[in-house]
Protein backbone atom coordinates (compact mmCIF):
# COMPACT_ATOMS: atom_id res chain seq x y z
CA UNK A 1 0.00 0.00 0.00
CA UNK A 2 1.39 3.41 -1.04
CA UNK A 3 0.80 5.97 1.70
CA UNK A 4 0.29 9.52 0.47
CA UNK A 5 0.14 13.05 1.81
CA UNK A 6 -1.50 15.79 -0.29
CA UNK A 7 -0.16 19.34 0.08
CA UNK A 8 -2.17 22.10 -1.60
CA UNK A 9 -3.44 25.46 -0.42
CA UNK A 10 -6.83 24.92 -2.12
CA UNK A 11 -9.07 22.83 0.15
CA UNK A 12 -11.29 21.83 -2.77
CA UNK A 13 -8.30 20.39 -4.67
CA UNK A 14 -7.07 18.62 -1.54
CA UNK A 15 -10.37 16.91 -0.92
CA UNK A 16 -11.00 16.13 -4.58
CA UNK A 17 -7.59 14.49 -4.93
CA UNK A 18 -8.14 12.55 -1.72
CA UNK A 19 -11.47 11.17 -2.97
CA UNK A 20 -9.96 10.19 -6.33
CA UNK A 21 -6.80 8.60 -4.97
CA UNK A 22 -8.54 6.67 -2.20
CA UNK A 23 -10.56 4.88 -4.89
CA UNK A 24 -7.43 3.03 -5.98
CA UNK A 25 -6.84 -0.08 -3.85
CA UNK A 26 -3.06 0.44 -3.94
CA UNK A 27 -3.18 3.98 -2.55
CA UNK A 28 -4.23 5.53 0.73
CA UNK A 29 -4.16 9.22 1.65
CA UNK A 30 -3.04 9.51 5.26
CA UNK A 31 -3.14 13.30 5.46
CA UNK A 32 -3.74 16.62 3.72
CA UNK A 33 -1.92 19.89 4.38
CA UNK A 34 -2.20 23.51 3.25
CA UNK A 35 1.43 24.41 2.53
CA UNK A 36 4.95 23.01 2.40
CA UNK A 37 5.79 23.57 6.05
CA UNK A 38 2.60 21.88 7.20
CA UNK A 39 3.45 18.96 4.94
CA UNK A 40 6.96 18.78 6.39
CA UNK A 41 5.65 18.76 9.97
CA UNK A 42 3.06 16.12 9.14
CA UNK A 43 5.63 13.81 7.56
CA UNK A 44 7.92 14.33 10.55
CA UNK A 45 5.14 12.82 12.67
CA UNK A 46 4.26 10.19 10.05
CA UNK A 47 7.56 8.75 8.75
CA UNK A 48 5.62 5.96 7.07
CA UNK A 49 4.69 8.45 4.32
CA UNK A 50 5.83 7.13 0.94
CA UNK A 51 4.94 10.01 -1.37
CA UNK A 52 3.96 13.65 -0.97
CA UNK A 53 1.79 15.05 -3.75
CA UNK A 54 2.83 18.69 -3.67
CA UNK A 55 1.41 21.85 -5.21
CA UNK A 56 4.24 24.12 -6.30
CA UNK A 57 2.75 27.59 -5.70
CA UNK A 58 1.44 28.12 -2.17
CA UNK A 59 1.52 31.06 0.25
CA UNK A 60 3.79 30.88 3.26
CA UNK A 61 5.85 27.88 2.20
CA UNK A 62 5.67 26.82 -1.45
CA UNK A 63 6.38 23.45 -2.98
CA UNK A 64 10.02 24.28 -3.71
CA UNK A 65 10.81 25.01 -0.07
CA UNK A 66 8.53 22.23 1.09
CA UNK A 67 10.49 19.77 -1.02
CA UNK A 68 13.77 21.03 0.42
CA UNK A 69 12.47 20.58 3.95
CA UNK A 70 11.16 17.09 3.27
CA UNK A 71 14.47 15.98 1.79
CA UNK A 72 16.26 16.88 5.03
CA UNK A 73 14.39 14.17 6.92
CA UNK A 74 16.16 10.96 7.91
CA UNK A 75 13.64 9.02 5.84
CA UNK A 76 12.51 11.47 3.16
CA UNK A 77 9.43 10.60 1.11
CA UNK A 78 9.33 10.88 -2.66
CA UNK A 79 7.86 14.19 -3.82
CA UNK A 80 5.60 14.37 -6.87
CA UNK A 81 4.86 17.95 -7.81
CA UNK A 82 1.73 19.16 -9.56
CA UNK A 83 2.58 22.25 -11.56
CA UNK A 84 1.40 24.53 -14.33
CA UNK A 85 3.07 25.04 -17.68
CA UNK A 86 4.56 28.44 -16.81
CA UNK A 87 6.33 27.43 -13.58
CA UNK A 88 9.79 27.12 -15.18
CA UNK A 89 11.89 28.57 -12.39
CA UNK A 90 9.92 26.76 -9.72
CA UNK A 91 10.52 23.49 -11.58
CA UNK A 92 14.27 24.07 -11.79
CA UNK A 93 14.54 24.86 -8.10
CA UNK A 94 12.38 21.90 -7.13
CA UNK A 95 14.63 19.58 -9.14
CA UNK A 96 17.63 20.97 -7.33
CA UNK A 97 15.86 20.37 -4.03
CA UNK A 98 15.32 16.71 -4.87
CA UNK A 99 11.78 16.43 -6.26
CA UNK A 100 11.13 13.03 -7.84
CA UNK A 101 8.52 13.90 -10.41
CA UNK A 102 6.30 16.49 -12.06
CA UNK A 103 2.90 16.45 -13.67
CA UNK A 104 0.76 19.20 -15.10
CA UNK A 105 -2.34 19.91 -13.05
CA UNK A 106 -4.67 19.36 -15.99
CA UNK A 107 -3.76 15.70 -16.58
CA UNK A 108 -6.53 13.11 -16.10
CA UNK A 109 -6.80 11.46 -12.66
CA UNK A 110 -5.61 8.16 -14.13
CA UNK A 111 -2.32 9.83 -15.11
CA UNK A 112 -1.83 11.08 -11.58
CA UNK A 113 -2.44 7.59 -10.20
CA UNK A 114 -0.03 6.00 -12.67
CA UNK A 115 2.51 8.74 -11.93
CA UNK A 116 2.32 8.07 -8.21
CA UNK A 117 2.88 4.36 -8.78
CA UNK A 118 5.81 5.04 -11.10
CA UNK A 119 7.50 7.30 -8.57
CA UNK A 120 6.84 4.73 -5.83
CA UNK A 121 8.84 2.25 -7.94
CA UNK A 122 11.82 4.62 -7.85
CA UNK A 123 11.38 6.30 -11.23
CA UNK A 124 11.65 9.98 -12.03
CA UNK A 125 8.54 11.26 -13.72
CA UNK A 126 8.11 14.38 -15.78
CA UNK A 127 5.25 15.41 -18.03
CA UNK A 128 6.36 15.52 -21.71
CA UNK A 129 5.35 19.19 -22.10
CA UNK A 130 7.50 20.13 -19.12
CA UNK A 131 10.32 17.93 -20.39
CA UNK A 132 10.53 19.92 -23.60
CA UNK A 133 10.79 23.16 -21.67
CA UNK A 134 13.10 21.74 -19.01
CA UNK A 135 15.77 20.88 -21.54
CA UNK A 136 16.28 24.59 -22.25
CA UNK A 137 16.33 25.78 -18.67
CA UNK A 138 20.02 25.29 -18.00
CA UNK A 139 21.58 28.72 -18.28
CA UNK A 140 25.23 29.78 -18.39
CA UNK A 141 25.52 29.58 -14.61
CA UNK A 142 24.64 25.90 -14.77
CA UNK A 143 27.34 25.40 -17.41
CA UNK A 144 29.91 27.06 -15.20
CA UNK A 145 28.77 24.97 -12.25
CA UNK A 146 29.52 21.86 -14.31
CA UNK A 147 33.20 22.32 -13.53
CA UNK A 148 32.27 21.09 -10.06
CA UNK A 149 29.72 18.51 -9.03
CA UNK A 150 28.32 17.53 -12.41
CA UNK A 151 31.69 17.04 -14.11
CA UNK A 152 32.99 14.94 -11.23
CA UNK A 153 29.83 12.85 -11.07
CA UNK A 154 29.90 12.17 -14.81
CA UNK A 155 33.58 11.24 -14.69
CA UNK A 156 33.05 9.02 -11.64
CA UNK A 157 30.32 7.18 -13.56
CA UNK A 158 32.87 6.36 -16.26
CA UNK A 159 31.62 8.73 -18.96
CA UNK A 160 34.17 9.60 -21.61
CA UNK A 161 34.77 13.27 -22.52
CA UNK A 162 32.62 12.80 -25.64
CA UNK A 163 29.80 11.29 -23.59
CA UNK A 164 30.03 14.16 -21.12
CA UNK A 165 29.72 16.63 -23.99
CA UNK A 166 26.60 14.83 -25.20
CA UNK A 167 25.07 15.06 -21.72
CA UNK A 168 25.61 18.83 -21.79
CA UNK A 169 24.06 19.09 -25.24
CA UNK A 170 21.02 17.10 -24.10
CA UNK A 171 20.65 19.38 -21.09
CA UNK A 172 20.81 22.36 -23.47
CA UNK A 173 17.78 20.98 -25.30
CA UNK A 174 19.51 19.85 -28.49
CA UNK A 175 18.07 17.04 -30.62
CA UNK A 176 20.18 14.10 -31.77
CA UNK A 177 20.52 15.76 -35.17
CA UNK A 178 21.73 19.02 -33.59
CA UNK A 179 24.18 17.15 -31.36
CA UNK A 180 25.49 15.24 -34.36
CA UNK A 181 26.07 18.50 -36.22
CA UNK A 182 27.77 20.17 -33.28
CA UNK A 183 30.10 17.22 -32.65
CA UNK A 184 30.66 16.18 -36.29
CA UNK A 185 29.14 12.75 -35.68
CA UNK A 186 26.41 10.72 -37.36
CA UNK A 187 23.00 10.57 -35.70
CA UNK A 188 23.49 6.82 -35.31
CA UNK A 189 26.70 7.40 -33.39
CA UNK A 190 24.96 9.90 -31.13
CA UNK A 191 22.20 7.36 -30.43
CA UNK A 192 24.82 4.76 -29.54
CA UNK A 193 26.52 7.24 -27.21
CA UNK A 194 23.21 8.01 -25.51
CA UNK A 195 22.55 4.29 -24.97
CA UNK A 196 25.97 4.00 -23.31
CA UNK A 197 25.30 7.08 -21.17
CA UNK A 198 21.94 5.72 -19.98
CA UNK A 199 23.58 2.44 -19.04
CA UNK A 200 26.45 4.05 -17.13
CA UNK A 201 24.17 6.42 -15.23
CA UNK A 202 21.42 3.87 -14.66
CA UNK A 203 18.83 6.12 -16.31
CA UNK A 204 15.91 5.39 -18.61
CA UNK A 205 15.68 8.24 -21.12
CA UNK A 206 16.93 11.65 -22.29
CA UNK A 207 14.67 13.50 -19.86
CA UNK A 208 16.30 11.74 -16.93
CA UNK A 209 19.72 12.70 -18.30
CA UNK A 210 18.67 16.37 -18.28
CA UNK A 211 17.28 16.06 -14.75
CA UNK A 212 20.43 14.28 -13.56
CA UNK A 213 22.68 16.97 -15.01
CA UNK A 214 20.61 19.80 -13.54
CA UNK A 215 20.57 18.24 -10.08
CA UNK A 216 24.31 17.60 -10.12
CA UNK A 217 25.01 21.15 -11.33
CA UNK A 218 23.38 22.78 -8.33
CA UNK A 219 25.63 25.01 -6.28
Amino acid sequence: MIQLVIVDDDPFIRESLKLILDLDPDLTVIGTCGNGEEGYRFVQEHPETDIVLMDIRMPGCDGVEGTRLLKTLDKPPAVLILTTFDDDEYIVQAIRNGANGYLLKNVPPARIVSGIKSVAEGNHLIHPDIARKLAGLLDQRDSRADSGGAAKRLADAGLTPAEQDIVRHIADGKSNKEIAGAMFLSEGTVKNYISEILGKLGLRDRTQIAIFYLKESRT
